[in-house]
Formats: C-alpha cells, structure tokens, sequence
C-alpha cells in the first residue's frame, strides 16, 4: 500500500510539472528556454519581439517571432498562456564539472613505482 501511494504521489508530481503554463508576457528568456523546442535564440528573439511591439495577445501572435512556427506553435500551445504568472522552472545551467577527489588519487606520485599485478594461478584439476 505504501508503494502505491509513492508511486501515486510520484505521479502527481510528474504531471504538476509537465502541465505547467509558460506566460509569454512575463517569462523571461531561461523560463521560456524551460520549453521544449525553445533553445537561446529562440527565447531571445521572443523577448525582444514583446520588448519591440508589446505583450502577445494571444498565443498564436507568437508566430510573428522570427524562427517560431505553426509546428513550433502546436507542440508548445498546451504550455503557453499570455495570462497568470508562469510556473516553469529555468533549465539548469551546464557548470564545469568538478576534479573529484578519487581522480587525483589515482594519479601516479613522482617516484613512486607502480607494482605490476601479477595474473592469478590457475589451478590443476
């Protein structure tokens, strides 16, 4: 029973998130990089076309923005709204990846040799 209930709350939790509205009038370019298909030129030219002409009136305004279109404009529609705040979350930025102490561990120290391992004895039946 315990198992259904996380399962079921693991569920709600995908769903919350994959419903999440995208206010073209107030996100900024990381939220709307947040969707699917919308990578950085695409966000930006979004945010510079409302900067230019002003808030979208509708979803399907979207379509005016350079690189954004009729197929762009389906996939996303169910996540886009020009109303209420939005609800996605930014993409999580790429950072360098960290030297992880085991790495420096196995490196080999100046003057110290490193013993060759020696392959097991088989044994004779």
């Amino acid at each position: 029973m315990k198992k259904l209930l996380a399962l079921f709350a693991a569920l709600m939790l995908i769903c919350s998130t994959a419903f999440a509205a995208v206010n073209i009038n107030t996100a900024n370019q990381q939220e709307l990089e947040a969707l699917k298909g919308i990578g950085p030129v695409k966000a930006k030219a979004i945010v510079d076309y409302r900067a230019k002409n002003g808030p979208f009136k509708s979803v399907d305004d979207l379509k005016n923005v350079s690189g954004i279109g009729d197929k762009t404009l389906e996939k996303l529609r169910s996540e886009l709204a020009v109303s209420g705040a939005s609800s996605a979350a930014p993409k999580a930025e790429a950072k360098p990846a960290a030297a992880k102490p085991a790495a420096a561990a196995a490196k080999p120290v100046a003057g110290v040799k490193k013993e060759a391992s020696k392959p097991a004895a088989k044994k004779k039946p």
